[in-house]
């Protein structure tokens, strides 16, 4: 018999996450919950200075810090705290580096810090749960290594023989998440805040939506299953239902994950070939996601009386329940039919949230309820509390997302409803303000869910008074043995865990697998991506718009692709096609329509002089009554910055916009005279305002929106 090796497992590590899980957890429900009142409220939107910054407090700044901050603040940490708690004892190892562990803890908030301050300061990429700038994304890349090091070098020099399913997921998350954003981040820096993404147009939004789906995949979904797997049996105290369906579960998962994000972008001017692999794998999902679900929820075969009974439980229960309905409901808005009808409405907010209020944040509430009081030494302050939580977030859940899928229906069937004459039903402000009612009943059941966290911080915060952290808490196992003999009619899966490094590059192949098939012939292909004669790069004025227009945002409301249904082409005009985003660094698809599609805004059809749109950012309520647009009376007086045309012209130029060589030495004396065109224009309406104020680059931008393509229609119908 082996001698036992003593050693000790770090709860120190596992304190902080949790610590911080917490924190962050309550101010990004926070700042979510200030978001869903901007929808009923519109003038909480404002904005304060900071020396020669503007700090938009608006909706288009503050979603972006809401997202990061749920996603990569509440979750990451509650990823982290479950993974130091679970990885030491599924391995019997202390992790291999404290150090590692605390420049990954420090490391990780202060890059959620910078998150907080870039994002509000409107310094972003304007790539959704990408917004952050390129030095943070450096940051994020050697932060990540370093937790992957550690875990690697931990599971190397582990005492338990075989990798538990736990760990397969933890391994699948740390490879995919760093492909995923090396690839995604791949931008062009101009200054130390400010860059460019690589990609341009059709091939930034296969790219973008490849790592948004996925992160939604690989960071929402993989990691928090791992967690499913230690946790829910711990606090259950029963085996995991099935060995053979959580192999089945995990290949199947991660290899069909990766090919689903073009379902984000059905419809749209991506090639129809991409479109249709997104569906196929999109729609066979489900059959992976709810092997997973059935093996969570059948752990607890035989347990159902301590369910009723153990509010940690609860919380795990609806939890993988919540992950049953988001992972259906996922495909069956891949298929193209049901697409047409929640694409860019309020349908696809409440999916996101079924999953992320009740799959990750009720999950999260039942591992930190489970976990603190074991390395505490001591029993929950108030169980009742916590009971008081389950009811109140689980009914928060349902007041949040029911309305939000209410107000998606009659979204999208108030946009598509035509009268008698043939004539569309509903100008786009009344599909605004219809939907007020829903948004307020959506902020109650937001301010819900985070009253219960604001209770669940009370009380484990009181449990961590009552007890005493265990920092160092003795543990005992048998050395690795050398050599291994394999037990008679043993699974051919376990030669697989019984080899990291193999199974994490196994891994590796079968993540790359679908990114390679869809990502590659989108780029090496012309004819995917057809250019227009019509379509040129944009003026010096008009790109500083257009960063401006990101700056705050204003792709969070306004979808810039309209698709080929007879609803859009009436309202909006002709339907996008791939050739007119080839300068378009970022892309700005949008992804949500709470304002109206803006990509034929400049066009004969749709266009609005220069006076209106300067009163209309000055005064949004004055010029669209019922408007929840943010007022922007601060770019009348802030001041363009030129000195950066140069850089951007380079810039632009380097990633193949083709600007003539040393255009960026002359580029603001066009820049200045298109400004003094529009300054005019405003003149002859008696609005005076100064040559350089950041207005007329905005005003400029949206003027030039599809006029490209009209110019190209005028073409073909003279020939």
């Amino acid at each position: 018999m082996q001698a036992l090796e003593k050693f000790q497992y770090d709860n120190k590590i596992v304190r902080n996450f949790a610590f911080a899980t917490i924190v962050w957890g309550i101010v990004g429900m926070l700042v979510g919950l200030w978001v869903a009142l901007l929808m009923v409220f519109p003038q909480l939107n404002f904005t304060a200075t900071a020396g020669k910054e503007t700090i938009g407090l608006t909706f288009g700044r503050l979603r972006p810090l809401h997202t990061n901050a749920v996603i990569f603040a509440f979750v990451g940490n509650g990823i982290f705290m479950g993974y130091y708690y679970s990885i030491q004892r599924l391995l019997k190892a202390r992790m291999a580096s404290d150090l590692l562990s605390k420049i990954h803890f420090w490391g990780w908030q202060l890059i959620i810090v910078a998150a907080a301050v870039t994002i509000p300061l409107g310094m972003t990429t304007g790539k959704e749960y990408a917004e952050l700038e390129w030095p943070i994304d450096i940051a994020i890349t050697i932060i990540w290594v370093v937790f992957g090091w550690n875990m690697f070098a931990t599971i190397l020099k582990r005492r338990e023989r075989h990798l538990y399913v736990a760990i397969w997921f933890y391994i699948a998350t740390f490879v995919t998440v760093a492909v995923l954003h090396i690839v995604n981040s791949f931008e062009f820096p101009v200054s130390l805040f400010h860059s460019y993404s690589w990609y341009a147009g059709v091939q930034d939004a296969l790219v973008q939506w490849w790592y948004g789906h996925n992160a939604v995949a690989f960071f929402l979904t993989t990691p928090y299953l791992g967690l499913m797997y230690y946790f829910m049996p711990k606090a259950a105290n029963r085996p995991v239902f099935s060995y053979k369906l959580s192999i089945i579960h995990f290949w199947a998962l991660i290899f069909l994950y990766i090919w689903a994000g073009p379902h984000h972008l059905l419809y749209t001017s991506l090639p129809n070939w991409a479109q249709s692999l997104g569906v196929v794998f999109s729609f066979m999902l489900i059959f992976p996601s709810w092997g997973g679900m059935i093996n969570g929820l059948l752990t607890l075969r035989g347990a159902w009386d301590k369910v009723r009974e153990d509010v940690i439980l609860k919380f795990m229960v609806v939890a993988v329940t919540a992950y049953g309905m988001a992972t259906f409901e996922g495909p069956m808005l891949s298929l193209k039919t049901v697409n047409a009808i929640s694409h860019f409405t309020d349908w696809t907010i409440a999916h996101v949230h079924v999953g992320g209020l009740g799959w990750n944040g009720m999950l999260t509430f039942g591992i930190l309820y489970w976990l603190i009081p074991r390395i505490f030494n001591v029993q929950l302050f108030s169980k009742r509390l916590a009971n008081f939580h389950f009811w109140i977030a689980t009914l928060g859940i349902i007041f949040y997302a029911v309305p939000m899928y209410w107000a998606g229906f009659q979204q999208a069937s108030m946009w598509k409803q035509f009268t008698d004459a043939g004539q569309l039903k509903y100008q786009f402000i009344e599909t605004v303000t219809y939907m007020k009612p829903f948004y307020a009943i959506r902020a109650f059941g937001g301010a819900m869910f985070l009253a219960g966290a604001i209770v669940m911080m009370y009380n484990l915060f009181m449990t961590v008074a009552k007890g005493k952290l265990t920092a160092n808490e003795d543990a005992e196992a048998p050395a690795l043995e050398k050599t291994y003999q394999q037990h008679a009619g043993e699974h051919w899966h376990r030669r697989w865990e019984r080899r990291p490094i193999p199974f994490m590059i196994a891994t590796l192949i079968v993540i790359l697998i679908g990114g390679i098939i869809e990502l590659v012939p989108t780029f090496l292909i012309k004819s995917n991506v057809p250019t227009i004669a019509s379509v040129k790069p944009y003026t010096p004025l008009e790109l500083q718009g257009r960063d401006i227009y990101r700056r705050e945002g204003c792709y969070t409301c306004h979808s810039q692709m309209i698709r080929p249904f007879r609803s859009e082409t009436e309202r909006y005009g002709e339907y996008s096609k791939a050739g007119e985003f080839v300068y378009d660094h970022p892309f700005q698809w949008g992804s949500k329509r709470t304002g109206p599609d803006l990509a034929r805004e400049g066009t004969m059809t749709l266009k609005k002089s220069d006076s209106w749109h300067f009163n209309h950012m000055e005064e949004p309520q004055a010029i669209s009554p019922g408007t929840i647009m943010p007022a922007y009376p601060y770019l009348i007086e802030k001041e363009l910055d030129t000195a950066s045309t140069p850089a951007k012209i380079k810039a632009m130029r380097t990633m193949g916009v083709p600007y003539k060589a040393g255009y960026e030495y002359s580029a603001n004396n066009d820049l200045i005279e298109q400004a003094r065109k529009i300054q005019d224009n405003l003149l002859k309406d008696s609005i005076r305002v100064k040559p350089n104020a950041e207005i007329l680059a905005v005003i400029a931008y949206l003027q030039r929106l599809g006029t490209d393509i009209e110019k190209n229609k005028l073409t073909e119908n003279k020939n």
